[in-house]
């Protein structure tokens, strides 16, 4: 459970990022609300993963999971444009997700 707890913590760390990108800087109650609870829930799933997984290991992979998934959104809903160098280093930041966790021993 412990990974799903730190695995949705990241999702739901590109949930609020993306709704307080869609709140238009906190003028749509909707989109400001959405943020708020988002990064309960991330913060709770974090704090839960953490129960069990060191910080130093923890942390990284949250943050990891919520820059990768935010530079995906941004893509596929905001239309950003990534220059190709950019899409190299994103590939870096996934094998550096998949290398904690995998020589983690966690």
């Amino acid at each position: 459970m412990t990974w799903l707890y730190l695995l949705l913590a990241g999702i739901f760390e590109v949930v609020w990022a993306t709704t307080m990108k869609l709140s238009e800087g906190f003028s749509s109650i909707k989109f400001s609300v959405m943020t708020v609870l988002g990064m309960f829930a991330s913060f709770i799933f974090l704090a839960l993963a953490l129960k069990k997984l060191p910080l130093g290991l923890a942390y990284p992979l949250w943050t990891g999971i919520g820059a990768v998934g935010t530079i995906i959104v941004g893509v596929l809903l905001f239309k950003d444009e990534i220059p190709a160098l950019t899409w190299v280093f994103v590939g870096f930041l996934i094998i550096g997700i998949l290398g904690i966790k995998m020589t983690s021993g966690h």
